[in-house]
């Protein structure tokens, strides 16, 4: 018998604001992130320069969030691992678990990355480069290690169960939240502690995103006609996920259920995104949780207002829907809040949850008009939904693709 896994507690940090209450007002409202972004360069250095648009997180808020947290023993922490704290502990708050027994031993924590600290890269770089200083600060290599959000966590929580990061790009915090679910299915652990975690906004990572020449030098349109590429942002989402007999025998209130994931590898090229693959995840996810894609949904599109990308994912919807697509609802919230690289995944994924849950879809922001080959039932304004079921899509880079089904609570 396949254990049922419950979720109970969520928690984000973006752009749109701290918290889960603060980001889900931001986007029913129709109230996007994404602004203009300057750096001057020194005089010395010219090309040091920052400009364009981008969704980032208030840093001073993000550290008041832990409020009393102590933070003492855990060395320099790189804006990576403050977002994951921030989010991590709002969802384990909001389960009701601080605290509790079941976190020493039989909770998994597992944060897709996209990248580690690249805030304390730079730093170093900057001092070896620029500076040609013989030595960087003694903390930079546990401060800007890809698993440090990961550790800090556990911590911070006091965990020793499993405990890692997942990177696989766009798709990492996906890849986390499904994984965590097999490992409470299986019987490994009891709870866990999932999601992702990015910040990536920082001058070398800016660099190197533009020269990729996928970067919109307006904002993020997707789906839409005129629309120039992704916009960057960053933060982190986090989930608690239990099996349903823990969570009920602790009276925790039920937020929905994790029932279903697939992920695939295109296995064909680095950058461009694939049909068969992306339908192939699609698919599995449905099989997995047992529910029909003909069954009316909330789909959380990958959409990253790139021409090419929002063309095939677009294609993958119909081809996997068929004419039931005009029966789904189809939003795509990086509009709001930016392409959060490795933590894009699980913020969507709460944020859709939050919108099963409260019956409204969360309206595509930046939208100037249908393009012929992106033509989907899409939610262009905040509007009322009666759907159960959530579909959130993410597709990488290296075409590694996950889907996610969520459910809520019968």
């Amino acid at each position: 018998m396949i254990r049922k896994v419950v979720l109970t507690g969520f928690g984000c940090v973006s752009g749109l604001g701290i918290g889960m209450a603060e980001t889900w007002r931001s986007v029913a409202q129709g109230k996007g992130a994404i602004r203009p972004l300057r750096r001057e360069p020194p005089p010395e250095h010219p090309n040091r320069r920052i400009d364009g648009p981008a969704a980032r997180v208030d840093a001073d808020a993000c550290r008041a969030a832990l409020g009393a947290a102590d933070l003492r023993s855990m060395g320099q922490l790189d804006p990576l691992s403050l977002h994951a704290l921030a989010a991590g502990l709002e969802a384990v708050e909001t389960a009701g678990l601080r605290g509790h027994a079941s976190l020493a031993r039989r909770t998994a924590i597992l944060v897709g990355c996209g990248s580690g600290g690249n805030a304390t890269v730079d730093q170093a770089f900057e001092r070896l480069y620029a500076r040609d200083l013989a030595r960087v600060h003694p903390q930079t290599i546990p401060a800007s290690m890809i698993s440090a959000p990961a550790s800090h966590l556990a911590m911070l929580l006091g965990c020793h169960g499993p405990t890692f990061v997942i990177s696989s790009a766009c798709a990492s915090s996906a890849h986390a939240l499904g994984e965590a679910m097999h490992m409470i299915r299986s019987g490994r652990v009891e709870v866990a502690l999932a999601g992702g975690s990015e910040a990536c906004l920082t001058l070398g990572s800016w660099v190197a995103w533009n020269s990729v020449g996928v970067m919109a030098d307006d904002t993020c349109r997707p789906f839409s006609r005129d629309r120039k590429g992704m916009v960057l942002g960053e933060g982190a989402a986090m989930v608690v996920l239990e099996s349903e007999e823990h969570a009920l025998a602790r009276g925790a209130k039920i937020l929905g259920e994790l029932a279903g994931y697939g992920s695939s590898s295109d296995a064909a090229e680095m950058t461009a995104p694939d049909l068969p693959g992306i339908e192939a995840a699609i698919r599995m996810a449905h099989e997995d949780a047992g529910i029909a894609p003909s069954e009316p949904a909330l789909i959380s599109t990958h959409g990253t207002g790139t021409r090419l990308n929002d063309v095939v994912e677009a294609a993958a919807l119909k081809a996997v829907y068929g004419s039931a697509l005009r029966g789904h609802t189809v939003i795509a919230t990086k509009s709001a809040h930016g392409h959060l690289i490795g933590a894009t995944a699980a913020l969507e994924f709460v944020i859709g949850m939050e919108a099963l849950a409260r019956g409204v879809a969360p309206p595509v922001l930046n939208h100037l008009g249908p393009d012929p080959e992106c033509d989907l039932p899409l939610a262009l304004r905040p509007g009322p939904i009666d759907h159960r079921v959530l579909v959130s899509n993410s597709f990488a880079f290296g075409g590694l693709n996950a889907v996610l089904v969520g459910r809520l609570a019968s």
